[in-house]
């Protein structure tokens, strides 16, 4: 799930809009952007995260624009999630990653398909898909605790830095804190039967 750095009621209320009444972006954050979660406006950037499910580490992170859509990040954090020739045996992935082209990409590279499904605007979801996806979010709470973690104990929910390079420097830098914490706690056993983006 992204994570989104916030901008104060105050700033928001002080900010310019241009002439087609869309917000004027900050003089600093030139790769920063607005979006809507939850019905409220937020400005930052969003990290894209796998994490391998067994031992719930870290194996790539990415940052976009706030703006921009998780479904496109998908196959690229996928593919730098694996560290060997061999391939994931299944992807866990929320609804932000649900869509065709992802689920063919799986298909195509024989992996299994553990994205979460969501409604479309002509068809519901069926008791099997909301069954189905209560199962992935079972599975799906290491990436949960790795986004809420690193919110709380980390600063992660807001960005330090400007650019998207700064700022994915510093991820990384807090991804190799969590891994070591991670690892010294649990310890690692068995490699990976899965990963979740």
């Amino acid at each position: 799930m992204p994570d989104y750095a916030k901008v104060s009621n105050q700033q928001r209320q002080q900010e310019k809009k241009d002439g087609k009444d869309k917000p004027v972006k900050f003089s600093r954050d030139v790769e920063s952007d607005w979006t809507v979660k939850n019905d409220e406006p937020l400005y930052g950037m969003k990290e894209h995260a796998s994490i391998d499910v067994k031992s719930g580490l870290v194996l790539t992170t990415v940052l976009s624009r706030a703006s921009e859509h998780d479904t496109g990040y998908f196959q690229y954090v996928v593919i730098k999630s694996m560290h060997t020739r061999r391939m994931l045996p299944v992807v866990y992935a929320d609804k932000g990653y649900h869509g065709q082209p992802n689920r063919e990409f799986l298909h195509i590279n024989e992996m299994k398909d553990g994205i979460m499904r969501k409604d479309e605007r002509n068809a519901k979801l069926t008791e099997l898909e909301i069954t189905r996806n209560k199962m992935i979010s079972k599975v799906r709470c290491k990436i949960e605790q790795y986004f809420g973690v690193t919110a709380l104990h980390q600063g992660a929910s807001k960005a330090r830095f400007t650019t998207l390079a700064k700022e994915g420097w510093d991820r990384i830098c807090q991804v190799i804190a969590f891994n070591l914490k991670r690892s010294y706690h649990a310890g690692l056993k068995e490699p990976a039967h899965g990963v979740a983006v």
